[in-house]
């Protein structure tokens, strides 16, 4: 999936890490991140993409990890 990301995604996250001073994501983040959007985006709704992220990040969960407990709790 991170192929697939054009490098003006990959310079405004990389520009939006720095201003958040955290690290910029890796090519295995950003996958990791679309593979749990994905799964909440098809079990629920487009909106629960983002705060599916958001809240993985807030518990402290592996985006891969959260992925796995999206794709548990997916009908």
């Amino acid at each position: 999936m991170a192929d697939e990301i054009s490098s003006d995604v990959v310079s405004w996250l990389n520009a939006f890490a720095v201003e958040l001073g955290v690290p910029a994501p890796t090519a295995e983040d950003i996958d990791a991140l679309l593979g749990l959007a994905a799964v909440a985006a098809h079990a629920s709704a487009r909106q629960a993409a983002p705060i599916a992220c958001w809240l993985s990040a807030r518990a402290g969960v592996d985006p891969a990890a959260a992925r796995a407990v999206a794709e548990r709790v997916a009908p």
